[in-house]
């Protein structure tokens, strides 16, 4: 029996073997394609179309087009906000000597060089000089249901599901709530806070929680009754080890992220997917996201510290769904040889597919360095072993 992509990834979901494991490339901002890799990609297979459209601006990804996404046999693609949305959403990009400038709707400065950028990185905080939690209260945030987010959304799911029987991921308007707060902050003076002055350290986490709590009810009953996953995300390590202790975690973090997950469902009024995006070596944490309410977990690092793909499977395969971890990106998709390639993507296979519970990704995005023939070996490994 064939299913349809969107059965495919409900059965995933449910930790269910279907006729074979879903494919993504490009449903999320971490599971995406940037887009000088895209455009190689694409010259690679002899389409006619090189150029494309960017997707997320800060980090350069492209938005895959429909006959790639036909050709690959993918088989999730990501909804998001769109529109003609609240002034300063990534839009006004300038050009300032050697780089390119943008001013995102948080108040959070971003620049790209023209000559060789490859993305936009952060470089000046909003509430990097506050000094105490009433100063948090002055300060203008966004508007997480501010209706021209959603102008598209619906007819978008309708066309997705309806009319291509396809499954989508429900994007996020922002970063995660630990993201957002060291994003405002300063990654150096947030962490500070977090340890000496726990009141406006939780003052703004509180902030980027009421944040997205209104985005995710809005969104949610705009998307209606088809939507299977939300993604949400939050970076806490580093390729070798946590970046806050995991009793800090538990005691500000965790409390936040349950809230979250529990308004995200009473939003849905069902059990649906809370995809987690979270880098590096975050195996002491798995039981905690899971307690929170987090049932995906993406992009699986492999090549962090204690990521061991089978003995992830065998601790948290009945308990959480694995979205990634298919191939290496940061080493043997960029710079590994066709045969790497293949032995790499057959055995994440081997290791995350038994049972059902996977969804085939790459390690986060891949890199505008990552050469066609690689990812095209990676593929055509995927389709000859995708059959459980």
């Amino acid at each position: 029996m064939e299913y349809s992509s969107f059965e495919r990834v409900k059965s995933a979901l449910a930790h269910k073997e279907a006729d074979r494991i879903p494919f993504d490339l490009g449903a999320t901002g971490q599971t995406g394609i940037n887009k000088i890799a895209y455009s190689n990609l694409r010259k690679y297979l002899g389409m006619e179309k090189t150029s494309c459209e960017i997707s997320d601006i800060l980090q350069q990804l492209a938005r895959v087009d429909e006959d790639l996404i036909e050709k690959l046999k993918v088989d999730v693609v990501g909804i998001n906000p769109s529109g003609p949305i609240v002034k300063g959403r990534l839009t006004d990009v300038n050009e300032e000597g050697s780089y390119y400038k943008l001013v995102d709707e948080w108040g959070i400065k971003w620049k790209m060089p023209i000559e060789h950028g490859h993305y936009f990185d952060m470089y000046e905080a909003p509430l990097q000089d506050i000094t105490f939690y009433d100063d948090i209260k002055s300060y203008k945030i966004p508007d997480g249901a501010d209706e021209g987010r959603f102008i598209t959304l619906r007819k978008q799911v309708d066309e997705c599901v309806g009319v291509k029987e396809r499954a989508f991921v429900l994007g996020r308007h922002y970063a995660g709530i630990f993201e957002t707060a060291s994003w405002l902050r300063g990654m150096e003076n947030f962490l500070c806070d977090m340890a000496i002055d726990r009141g406006l350290a939780e003052g703004l986490l509180d902030l980027a929680t009421e944040n997205k709590i209104q985005y995710w009810k809005k969104a949610i009953e705009t998307a209606g009754e088809n939507v299977l996953v939300v993604a949400e995300a939050d970076d806490l390590a580093t390729q070798n080890s946590l970046l806050i202790s995991k009793d800090m975690y538990r005691k500000i973090i965790k409390p936040r992220h349950k809230r979250l997950c529990e308004a995200i469902r009473k939003a849905a009024g069902r059990n649906i997917g809370i995809f987690f995006h979270c880098c590096g070596a975050v195996k002491e944490l798995i039981p905690d996201l899971i307690e929170a309410g987090f049932d995906i977990l993406n992009p699986i690092q492999v090549s962090a510290s204690e990521i061991d793909t089978k003995e992830l499977k065998r601790l948290f395969g009945k308990d959480i769904i694995f979205w990634g971890g298919g191939c290496d990106t940061q080493y043997i998709l960029p710079r590994g040889t066709i045969q790497e390639v293949k032995d790499e993507t057959k055995r994440r296979i081997e290791d995350l597919a038994p049972g059902g519970g996977f969804i085939f990704a790459t390690v986060h995005n891949i890199q505008s360095d990552v050469p066609p023939q690689n990812i095209m070996a990676m593929w055509e490994t995927f389709m000859e072993y995708n059959k459980y």
